[in-house]
């Protein structure tokens, strides 16, 4: 695989629904790797308790409300539960104009017989965010990735490759860029935005997997 992608080293990075554990395992992930990490809440209070519990890594960890974040970070992770998706990004579409946003959010329910896929009007959680967010770039990426892992700190690196997904050529190559700055982590162009659903849908798989072999499984990808 062509390795000819941006340096990235200087990007700071804000990460909307930074409380939660795929956020805050991001935030974690970024900033060993030495970035600016801001991590959003609707709550600026529990963003700052989250940023607190990650200090001393090697990059600065910062909390802020959701509004903050998406003003001042370089790029902006979008890992909010799919129940306020589109209520967030609206929210801060003004703060998010011009800047690359990563949707990671998986529309799924739950019931007794396990996790299954929703349907999304535009077709996936990433579609939905680029109709809200017109005029972000909107780059669909880590759905896949174990928050359990990133969380551990006896998991030096993570063994996964991360599928990033967009129209914009720039954007997801920066992107890439950025999960290949997780340990163990590279990321792989996986199409146009219009196949972010399946890719969405995919965890539902994941999660069953996990679920009957007591794993955290990711996926590489061969041949490249």
């Amino acid at each position: 695989m062509s390795t000819d992608l941006p340096d990235v080293s200087g990007i700071s990075l804000g990460i909307l629904g930074g409380t939660g554990d795929q956020g805050k395992g991001l935030a974690r992930r970024f900033a060993i790797a030495g970035h600016t990490v801001l991590i959003g809440s609707r709550s600026e209070e529990r963003a700052r308790e989250a940023a607190e519990s990650l200090a001393g890594l090697a990059g600065t960890v910062r909390g802020a409300d959701n509004a903050t974040v998406a003003a001042e970070a370089d790029v902006v992770i979008v890992a909010v539960p799919w129940d306020g998706h589109r209520a967030t990004l609206e929210s801060v579409r003004a703060e998010l104009d011009g800047k690359i946003v990563i949707d990671c959010v998986n529309p799924l329910g739950f019931d007794k017989q396990g996790p299954y896929a929703l349907p999304v009007e535009e077709g996936s959680a990433a579609q939905q965010a680029a109709a809200v967010l017109t005029g972000s770039r909107v780059v669909g990426a880590f759905h896949h990735v174990s928050a359990v892992l990133l969380l551990d700190p006896e998991v030096e690196e993570v063994d996964l490759d991360v599928l990033v997904l967009g129209d914009d050529r720039e954007a997801t190559d920066t992107v890439q860029a950025l999960a290949g700055r997780i340990a163990g982590v590279r990321g792989v162009y996986g199409g146009r935005l219009r196949n972010a659903g399946q890719v969405e849908a995919l965890t539902a798989n994941l999660i069953s997997i996990n679920r009957r072999y007591k794993a955290h499984a990711g996926f590489r990808v061969t041949d490249v």
